[in-house]
């Protein structure tokens, strides 16, 4: 009998925490037009209360190195919902978007949506997408 009873809770066991992790997002980023200079491809995801804010934690980064072309980058656990994603090369790999002294891009980088930024980046709700449970693939080419 306490075999059975075993039995029948280990059965459930994985059903369980595979219905769980099912539950949660990964979104596969796709980045395009990746320069041969090399460095790394850091891509960030933000709620719309954490995107317009300098310095902010992002839900979830990711940090590959950049291959020419094409780069992707893969981030796991996000719980369902609407995001926004940064993306940029950081060529020197020192973790920061380096700008000139006049304030313009040194390095490469994109948005969602492939949002164009104006004279600042591109406001949350041109860069929204919507993770759903599974795999989420997205697009985005470097300016």
């Amino acid at each position: 009998m306490l075999r059975l009873l075993l039995a029948g809770l280990l059965a459930f066991a994985p059903a369980s925490a595979s219905a769980s992790a099912q539950a949660l997002a990964t979104l596969i980023v796709k980045v395009e037009k990746v320069s041969p200079r090399g460095g790394d491809i850091r891509a960030t995801v933000y709620t719309s209360a954490t995107y317009p804010l300098d310095n902010a934690d992002p839900v979830i980064d990711g940090v590959v190195p950049a291959r020419p072309g094409e780069t992707i980058v893969t981030m796991s656990g996000i719980k369902p919902g609407e995001y926004a994603v940064k993306v940029f090369q950081d060529f020197n790999r020192n973790g920061e978007f380096d700008m000139n002294w006049l304030g313009l891009p040194l390095e490469k980088y994109g948005f969602s949506n492939d949002a164009k930024p104006a004279f600042s980046e591109p406001s949350f709700d041109a860069t929204r997408i919507e993770l759903h449970p599974g795999a989420n693939v997205i697009v985005i080419h470097l300016q």
